[in-house]
């Protein structure tokens, strides 16, 4: 299996991916950590998708999509922190002054789970941001201690997946999804 993992510039894979099933709903297309709250809430529709497709051709783009055979199968959603709703956020703490880059979703579509799409993505979206300058990265995942996390929750990862991409915890939070602690990791890209 060749998975290519490549910047998100492509709105209609993008769509495909992370778009919502109801046209019309203020959700999903990954902008909840990607824009203010209130501009969150207030796009619908084509406005919503609109926004993403901007988001799409701007540099750098909103993350990283994974390719099976050139059909879109996985996304993650990576940017610099200082852009995204965790530079304010109170229940993730800032480690230091170093200007890391965020990666905070990651999604594979069904049918295309448990064949290793997930350590591809984290894998393109550390390749990514060391290749846009990016100092270290961070995520958010769950601390599950083996334990099952709700798909719906599962977007944040979980600490052992990216403890087996070279990152390490840094801190914990305050923020929990689906009972469990998220934890705040982190991989130094300086060397």
């Amino acid at each position: 299996m060749d998975i290519e993992v490549r910047p998100a510039t492509v709105f209609a894979d993008v769509a495909t991916l992370v778009g919502p099933k109801k046209p019309t709903s203020n959700v999903c297309f990954c902008l909840s950590y990607r824009i203010g709250n209130a501009e969150n809430q207030e796009l619908r529709g084509e406005e919503r998708a609109a926004r993403v497709r901007g988001l799409c051709a701007e540099d750098p783009p909103p993350g990283v999509i994974a390719y099976l055979d050139d059909e879109p199968v996985g996304w993650a959603a990576v940017h610099p922190r200082r852009d995204t709703s965790f530079a304010t956020n109170r229940r993730i703490p800032y480690v230091d002054d170093v200007d890391v880059w965020s990666l905070w979703c990651i999604r594979v579509r069904p049918g295309h789970r448990k064949q290793g799409i997930s350590h591809a993505l984290v894998d393109g979206a550390v390749a990514f941001a060391r290749a846009q300058g990016a100092p270290a990265i961070e995520a958010y995942p769950v601390d599950n201690a083996g334990e099952r996390v709700d798909l719906t929750m599962a977007y944040v990862g979980t600490r052992a997946l990216f403890e087996r991409a070279g990152f390490e915890k840094s801190a914990e939070t305050t923020s929990r999804l689906n009972g469990f602690p998220r934890v705040l990791m982190r991989l130094d890209l300086s060397d």
